[in-house]
């Protein structure tokens, strides 16, 4: 078995599909059946039923397919190790990323770094920041670009710190605000509990939710449009001129804001690739980019 058959077995186990499988590691479903088979004759067990509710793993395929997520780790920390050797910055990056950053923040800052560094490579997840808090904390990638208020064990550096707003094509008054179309956009939990209770300290009724879009850009051009306001972080709302703004304060006049951290094990930094981002990241102002 190579490396690839390892792969093969641990995206199935989380799948539990042939053809998503196939999908994700670009191999046709005859190939990726007949891989299967061969894999199953060289250990001598049977590894996956097939039926009517899917791919199902037999005990010892589930034993298997288990162990191949330690078997990739470790085929991954030697070639980490193997490109560290010659004191280069070289080798795959692993970023996690929340949406967000994804989108507004990190081809420009890749681009940047690749330019300095040509020989790096990147392995790029994105999500919303819990998940991707939980890919940093399980080491699955090297550093995690996170917004919000998480619990960090070891290092951090603070990107930015932004505003909360209310944005409207119109300037509004705060005491009918419980009245006003509202557009809300799926988001972070952490960042909807800090809306939820500056709302809470504010209003005794609910907001009037006319709409729930999927992302914030969709939100952004419903109140452009003129059809509700909505709650954002002021990054949205940056190079806007023709949008009203108004910054959400607590009950002490004191303006809310939302943090962008990037987190690090320390260890991490002993890899080359690691320890030149960090750094390349902790030399700019993120937010201006």
């Amino acid at each position: 078995m190579d490396n690839r058959d390892w792969l093969i077995l641990h995206t199935l186990f989380h799948e539990k599909n042939i053809t998503k499988t196939g999908k994700i590691l670009y191999i046709a479903q005859p190939t990726l059946t007949k891989r299967l088979k061969q894999i199953e004759t060289e250990l001598g067990v049977k590894i996956v039923d097939r039926g009517i509710k899917g791919v199902q793993f037999t005990p010892q395929g589930e034993y298997i397919a288990k162990r191949a997520e330690e078997v990739l780790h470790i085929f991954r920390e030697i070639k980490e190790d193997i490109d560290n050797f010659n004191h280069s910055v070289s080798g795959t990056l692993r970023l996690g990323v929340s949406n967000f950053i994804s989108k507004y923040k990190l081809p420009i800052l890749l681009k940047l770094f690749k330019e300095q560094y040509p020989d790096v490579e990147f392995q790029v997840d994105t999500g919303y920041s819990k998940d991707i808090f939980n890919l940093v904390y399980t080491q699955s990638s090297h550093i995690g670009f996170i917004r919000g208020e998480y619990s960090w064990p070891d290092q951090k550096h603070l990107l930015f710190e932004e505003e909360l707003c209310i944005a409207s094509k119109h300037p509004i008054q705060l005491d009918k605000l419980p009245h006003l179309p509202r557009i809300d956009y799926r988001t972070d939990q952490l960042y909807k509990q800090l809306v939820e209770n500056w709302w809470t300290e504010h209003y005794s009724e609910p907001p009037y939710i006319a709409m729930s879009v999927d992302q914030g850009d969709t939100c952004k051009e419903m109140v452009l449009n003129g059809l509700g306001y909505a709650i954002m972080p002021s990054l949205f709302l940056r190079d806007i001129e023709n949008i009203h703004k108004i910054h959400l304060k607590d009950k002490e006049g004191k303006k809310i804001t939302q943090k962008t951290w990037m987190f690090y094990y320390n260890e991490s930094t002993e890899l080359n690739v690691v320890s030149a981002f960090v750094d390349f990241i902790k030399e700019l102002d993120v937010y201006h980019l």
